[in-house]
């Protein structure tokens, strides 16, 4: 069974590539190095706040689909 880290990351990476955006360019935009933004895709570290709000923005999506448990 995946975590909740592991979902939000697959919902990161599916909403990224959806953007056309590389990890690179996500990485740049938080002021992060890729290996950082990596994690958070692969469900290594869990993000706060203010990263769910940024990236949501970023990406154009709600909180709701970030978390979606499908």
């Amino acid at each position: 069974m995946m975590t909740v880290a592991q979902i939000v990351g697959d919902n990161l990476r599916q909403a990224r590539r959806a953007k056309g955006l590389t990890q690179q360019k996500v990485a740049e935009a938080m002021n992060k190095y890729q290996s950082d933004y990596s994690d958070y895709e692969r469900g290594l570290i869990q993000l706060d706040y203010d990263k769910i709000v940024f990236l949501c923005k970023m990406f154009d999506i709600t909180p709701n689909e970030l978390f979606s448990f499908d």
